[in-house]
């Protein structure tokens, strides 16, 4: 691959791992308020923690909170699925590939969106959803090893990764800037 193939990729690359983050933290976040909101008094304030591991999931398979199927799926497998390509990067993008160091750093991010939620009050603070991020980016994680082995070249791994989080991604970004716009 020549220089400018690869100058061209790595754009990309970053690009689409930028669109990600602004996505990743407008869901987690900025889901109920703009980050204007988020420093005004005048704002809807909304905290709670559960620090009891599965009580929720819990909850949601016997049926004891009235909460609908959709609202249940999105918050479950959202939850797994937003933190995949999390995973996927953090192999990618740092020196170190052992598994376990990069799901702490999972687990730290995680934690930390958390803490966040509760110290602004713009949302619920769930062990649950630490639980379920870190699963999801152990899936990210164990998907980057998957590709290694069965691609065996780190740049062609690095190419496929391009390709497909752009396939996924760009299209991705604009629907959520039509969301954004449709909703001002």
């Amino acid at each position: 691959m020549g220089k400018n193939n690869r100058i061209f990729q790595s754009i990309l690359l970053y690009t689409v791992f930028v669109f990600y983050i602004i996505i990743f933290l407008s869901i987690i976040i900025f889901k109920n308020v703009s980050p204007l909101e988020l420093i005004s008094g005048d704002r809807y304030i909304f905290r709670s923690i559960n620090l009891i591991p599965f009580h929720t999931i819990k909850s949601y398979l016997l049926g004891t909170v009235e909460v609908s199927r959709s609202v249940v799926f999105k918050n479950v497998i959202g939850n797994i699925v937003l933190f995949i390509p999390l995973g996927i990067y953090l192999q990618l993008f740092k020196k170190d590939k052992r598994i376990l160091a990069n799901l702490f750093g999972i687990c730290v991010v995680s934690l930390s969106l958390e803490f966040i939620q509760y110290i602004f009050a713009i949302g619920a603070s769930d062990i649950d959803d630490i639980l379920l991020n870190c699963i999801g980016g152990l899936i990210g994680i164990l998907l980057y090893k998957l590709l290694i082995t069965l691609i065996r070249n780190d740049n062609k791994v690095r190419t496929f990764i391009t390709i497909s989080s752009s396939i996924i991604g760009i299209p991705l970004f604009g629907f959520m800037i039509l969301l954004f716009i449709s909703n001002m």
